[in-house]
């Protein structure tokens, strides 16, 4: 196996298994974070402690959303400027 084929796009490469598994499953997370306090907000509408919990909870998915398109888009559009992109 040669280096370029270890760190390949390919589905046995670096990238291509962090592209095809490990990103998916950080989004997945992020978005299961925001669902549960959404959940917790609106379940627990009489108590205002844990209303205050679900929307930490609301706030860190969403902000766990944003950065991660943000760093996904930004690693694209410097790979594109590059010359890199992977196929």
């Amino acid at each position: 196996m040669t280096f370029k084929q270890f760190i390949g796009t390919g589905d046995t490469g670096i990238i291509g298994i962090i592209n095809t598994v490990i990103v998916p499953v950080i989004f997945a997370l992020a978005f299961l974070v925001f669902i549960w306090g959404v959940f917790k907000f609106v379940a627990n509408a009489g108590d205002e402690t844990k209303r205050a919990e679900g929307r930490q909870f609301i706030l860190w998915g969403l902000l766990g959303i944003v950065v991660l398109f943000s760093v996904w888009g930004f690693v694209n559009l410097l790979l594109s400027t590059l010359g890199i992109m992977p196929s």
